[in-house]
C-alpha cells in the first residue's frame, strides 16, 4: 500500500493511467449493466410472448379435443388427454423445453375417476398455490414465474401458463403449460460474461492507449525535471532536445531560450558577486595601513587635546571617535566579505555563556555608555557551558546588548537564558521605540537602519545585526527578531549546546512574555 502511495505521489504518468482507468472502470461498468439490463428485458419479454402465443394455441387445442369427447368413454378420454400430454411436450434441445400438467380444480367435486396427469419430469406439486387459485377463480390465462422441482430432484427455473378447463362428465381442471428458461438463462449468462470480457478487454485497452499518450507528454516534462535538476547542481550547460514543431517543441524552444537566459544572468552576477567581494576586501586591507597611520595621529593629538583651544580640541575628540568608528567599519567589512567567499571557520571551544554575557554587560557599563537604566540578566542557572566560537558568540551579545541600549529609550535591558539539554537560548528584552512588522523582515539586511535620522551614540555601521545572524548560522544555530511600536524589541539566539549540532526547538519563545496581544489593539 505504501509503494502504490509513494508511486502516486511520484509519477505523474501513473497517477493519470489510474485515474483514467477507474473512470473508464466506472462508465463501462454502467454502460455494461444498462446494456445487460436491456437485453435481459427484451429477452424475457421476447420469450414470455411467444410462450404465451404457444398457450393460448395447445389450451385451445385440448379444449376442442375435450368438446368432441364429450360421448367417449372413459379410457378414451384418458387416451384423448395422454396425446394432448404427449403431443404438447417438447424436449428439443434447442428449443425451451415444455411439459403438460392437469389438476383436479378445487372447485371440482371428487369422483371416483381423476383424470389427473402430467409429463414424466415434473413433479405437479410444485405449481404454486398462488398461481393455482387465480387459475381457479378465473378463466383466463395466467402466469408466474417459479421453480420446477422434476422426478429426479432437479430444481429449474421456469414459466408456468395456466387455465381452467372442462372435462366432459368431470368437472373443471386446471391445464398447466411448464416453459424451461434454461436456454434463457444460459443466454443471459452468455451474454453477461462476453460484456464482462468485453469491458475488461475494453478498460485494458484504454490503459494501453493512455500510458502510450501519457508517455508522450510526460517524457518533455521529465527531461525538463531532469534538466532543472542539473540547474541546481550548477550544470547550466543542458538543454531540452527539439524535434517536431507541436506543442511540446514550443514548450522546450522557451525552456531553452529561458536556461540560456538563466545561465547568462548567474554568470553575470557570479562576476559582479566575484568584482565586488574582492572589490570590499582590497578596499579594507589597502585602507588599513594609512587608517593604522591616521590611528596613531589621531592619538597623539587626542593625548595633547587639553593643551589646545577648545574647539581644536572638541575636533580632535570628533577625528579619535570617528577614526575608531571607520575602523570597526573595515573589520565589519572584511568579516562580511569572509562570509559571502565561504571561508568563515569556527574555533569551538568549552565556555560558560552566563559568564560571557555578565562580562559584556560589565565592559558597556566601565565604558562610555549611558547604562542608568541598568542591564537585567535572568538566567534559570548561574553557568551554562556551550562548547562554541567564543568569539563569534561575543560579537553576536555585544551587537544584540548595543541595539538594545540604542533603542531601550532609558527603559531597563533583560537578558534571559534558557537553556535544555541540546540548545541554549538567550534573549535580549528592550522596552524602547520598538519595531513594526514590515521592519522585522529587513531587520538582519546589511546597512539598514530601522531609524537613519537617529542620532546614534555608538556609530553603528548597519552591519552589526547582520553579521551577528551569520554568526548564529555558521554554529548552526538561529537569530530571531520581534517587535511592536512602542512596545519594544526581542531578539532571541538560538545555540546548539555543541556548535555543529541541529537545533530541534527555541528555549525562548520570540514574543515576550510581557505582550498581551489582545490589549495591544485595545
Amino acid at each position: 500500500m505504501r509503494g502504490i502511495r509513494q508511486a502516486l505521489s511520484q509519477s505523474l504518468a501513473t497517477k493519470v493511467i489510474l485515474s483514467t482507468v477507474l473512470l473508464s472502470l466506472g462508465v463501462v461498468s454502467l454502460s455494461g449493466s444498462a446494456l445487460y439490463s436491456r437485453l435481459s428485458d427484451g429477452i424475457r419479454s421476447a420469450s414470455l410472448s411467444s410462450s404465451l402465443a404457444e398457450s393460448r394455441f395447445t389450451f385451445f387445442d385440448a379444449e376442442y379435443k375435450l368438446v368432441i369427447s364429450r360421448n367417449s368413454t372413459v379410457e378414451e378420454r384418458k387416451k384423448i388427454l395422454a396425446d394432448i400430454v404427449v403431443n404438447s411436450t417438447t424436449q428439443v434441445v434447442k428449443e425451451a423445453r415444455r411439459e403438460i400438467i392437469f389438476l383436479r380444480s378445487s372447485k371440482t367435486a371428487q369422483s371416483s375417476t381423476s383424470y389427473e396427469m402430467s409429463s414424466e419430469l415434473i413433479d405437479p406439486r410444485s405449481v404454486p398455490l398462488a398461481l393455482r387459485k387465480e387459475v381457479t377463480k378465473s378463466g383466463e390465462l395466467k402466469y408466474a414465474y417459479t421453480n420446477i422441482k422434476q422426478k429426479s430432484g432437479i430444481v429449474e427455473k421456469s414459466l408456468v401458463v395456466g387455465k381452467r378447463v372442462s372435462i366432459p362428465s368431470a368437472g373443471l381442471y386446471e391445464m398447466y403449460i411448464v416453459f424451461s428458461l434454461g436456454n434463457q438463462q444460459a443466454t443471459l449468462e452468455l451474454i453477461k460474461t462476453s460484456l464482462l470480457i468485453a469491458g475488461l478487454v475494453l478498460v485494458l485497452l484504454i490503459a494501453l492507449i493512455t500510458s502510450l499518450v501519457v508517455r508522450q507528454v510526460v517524457r518533455p516534462v521529465r527531461e525538463a525535471a531532469r534538466i532543472a535538476n542539473q540547474f541546481t547542481e550548477g550544470d547550466f550547460s543542458q538543454r531540452m532536445s527539439v524535434k517536431s514543431e507541436d506543442e511540446m517543441a514550443t514548450l522546450a524552444r522557451s525552456y531553452n531560450e529561458m536556461a540560456q537566459s538563466i545561465e547568462q544572468q548567474i554568470s553575470r552576477l557570479e562576476n559582479l558577486s566575484r568584482v565586488q567581494q574582492r572589490f570590499v576586501s582590497d578596499v579594507s586591507h589597502e585602507l588599513r595601513t594609512p587608517l593604522t597611520t591616521l590611528r596613531m595621529a589621531s592619538e597623539v593629538i587626542y593625548n595633547q587635546r587639553t593643551t589646545f583651544d577648545p574647539v581644536v580640541s572638541r575636533s580632535s575628540e570628533l577625528l579619535s571617535a570617528q577614526i575608531e568608528r571607520f575602523e570597526r567599519l573595515l573589520e565589519d567589512l572584511l568579516e562580511v566579505s569572509r562570509f559571502d567567499a565561504e571561508v568563515a571557520v569556527l574555533e569551538p571551544a568549552d565556555f560558560d555563556v552566563v559568564a560571557l554575557v555578565k562580562r559584556c554587560i560589565k565592559d558597556f557599563e566601565l565604558g562610555d555608555v549611558d547604562t542608568e537604566s541598568g542591564i537585567r540578566v535572568i538566567s534559570e542557572s548561574d553557568s551554562v557551558h556551550i562548547k562554541a566560537d567564543i568569539r563569534r558568540v561575543e560579537r553576536i551579545l555585544r551587537n544584540l546588548l548595543s541595539n538594545a541600549l540604542d533603542h531601550a529609550d532609558n527603559q531597563e535591558v533583560v537578558v534571559t537564558i534558557v537553556a535544555t539539554d541540546t540548545e541554549v537560548g538567550i534573549g535580549v528584552r528592550d522596552f524602547g521605540s520598538g519595531l513594526d512588522e514590515s521592519a522585522l523582515i529587513r531587520v538582519f539586511d546589511r546597512f539598514w537602519r530601522a531609524d537613519p535620522s537617529r542620532a546614534r551614540v555608538r556609530g553603528g555601521t548597519g552591519l552589526g545585526l547582520s553579521i551577528a545572524l551569520e554568526d548564529a548560522r555558521l554554529h548552526n544555530g538561529e537569530l530571531d527578531a520581534w517587535g511592536r511600536p512602542g512596545k519594544g524589541a526581542h531578539f532571541v539566539l538560538t545555540l546548539p549546546r555543541v556548535a555543529g549540532d541541529s537545533i530541534n526547538a527555541r528555549p525562548i519563545k520570540i514574543t515576550p512574555e510581557d505582550f498581551h496581544q489582545e490589549n495591544f489593539y485595545l
